[in-house]
């Protein structure tokens, strides 16, 4: 029985995904995907099995991912269940498409929060000066 694991990040995010021969169920947290909200976190995580068609009907998706919010961990998700797909079908041409359709779908997005500076309430935001 072959069984892939990959993982992605996104911020904070960390997802691991495993991948496994199966009936074609996606749970993420151990819950079912189709009632996952908000809609377009739910969409995100659902591209990836969408392009891939009828290749992947017949594979069990499980994902686990803590930390950040929302959006990042549907972008953590996306990124470990694609990684996974291909890693289990070795197929190029899919990697392709990804990579064609959205690089991060396959490569994480190394972005991260700026760090906070002196005399500033943020990383840009800086105190307005009253005298000039």
């Amino acid at each position: 029985m072959k069984v892939i694991q990959t993982s992605g990040k996104r911020k904070k995010a960390i997802a691991r995904a495993t991948i496994k021969p199966g009936k074609g169920l996606v749970r993420v947290n151990k819950r079912p995907v189709q009632i996952l909200s908000p809609e377009l976190a739910r969409q995100k995580i659902l591209e990836p099995i969408v392009m891939a068609g009828d290749k992947i009907k017949k594979l069990d998706i499980e994902v686990n991912v803590q930390g950040g919010g929302i959006m990042g961990q549907a972008d953590a998700t996306r990124t470990a269940i694609a990684r996974g797909i291909v890693a289990y079908l070795e197929s190029k041409e899919l990697e392709s498409l990804y990579k064609e359709r959205d690089r991060t779908l396959l490569a994480s997005d190394p972005r991260r929060k700026m760090p906070k500076k002196p005399m500033g309430r943020g990383a840009r935001k800086k105190r307005q000066k009253s005298y000039r």
